[in-house]
């Protein structure tokens, strides 16, 4: 019964937007016999799936699952307009919230080789597109950022897209073990090397080869997590 009625607001969104089954499809990167399948209630809205409709085209995660609340997380006559647009910047969004200790590290968690579920999702307002947003740990951006504090990212596919001097959410490869770290990014000396730039002054520059970077993203924006004790 939970599958055909997410199913039919499946379908429902769908048509709110204007959008074939095609055009749906391609957004999720599945064939559109699967997306019959899951507006017919025959097959479940995946994790991964779930998360695309939210990111991608604005889609109120409350509704999808409850068919509570608005559909979208903006009025349909100001989104319709941005999935038409290429600069990505959403007049809102439901940015998925993880627990980074329970998706074994970034590279899972990017490479969708595990179902990540969301511990929550973050709504902001008039923000680039981001895809995912995680606490940090440790103090090598301090004052800037300090250890609990939410960044939000974009995932980047290759280091070629990389935007020198902007801050970055990188996985390292240290001795088989993962090191996740917020670092500005600049340029090396060397060839076969980046170097991470803290803000903090008493964290020393460090030069890392490229070849151990197993998963990076651009920072986009932070939320500063106050606490009264």
């Amino acid at each position: 019964m939970k599958n055909e009625q997410i199913g039919a607001r499946i379908k429902e969104m769908r048509k709110a937007l204007g959008m074939k089954q095609d055009d749906i499809s391609r957004v999720l990167g599945i064939g559109k016999s699967a997306l019959s399948m899951i507006e017919t209630g025959r097959a479940s809205l995946s994790e991964r799936n779930k998360n695309i409709l939210i990111q991608e085209l604005n889609v109120n995660p409350e509704w999808i699952e409850t068919g509570e609340g608005e559909m979208f997380n903006s009025p349909l006559e100001t989104f319709i307009p941005f999935i038409r647009r290429t600069d990505r910047t959403l007049p809102m969004q439901s940015v998925p919230l993880y627990n980074i200790e329970g998706t074994a590290g970034l590279v899972p968690l990017f490479t969708g080789q595990t179902q990540v579920r969301p511990v929550d999702y973050i709504h902001i307002p008039n923000l680039p597109k981001c895809d995912g947003a995680i606490n940090i740990v440790g103090d090598s951006m301090y004052p800037l950022l300090k250890s609990g504090d939410i960044v939000l990212y974009k995932k980047l596919n290759s280091l070629d897209d990389i935007f020198w001097g902007d801050m970055y959410l990188l996985s390292i490869d240290i001795d088989g073990e993962e090191y996740i770290t917020v670092k500005y990014i600049q340029k090396s000396e060397r060839e076969d090397c980046i170097k991470l730039v803290s803000q903090n002054p008493h964290h020393a520059d460090k030069d890392i080869r490229i070849d151990r970077i197993k998963a990076l993203a651009l920072v986009k924006a932070s939320i500063r997590m106050n606490s009264m004790r």
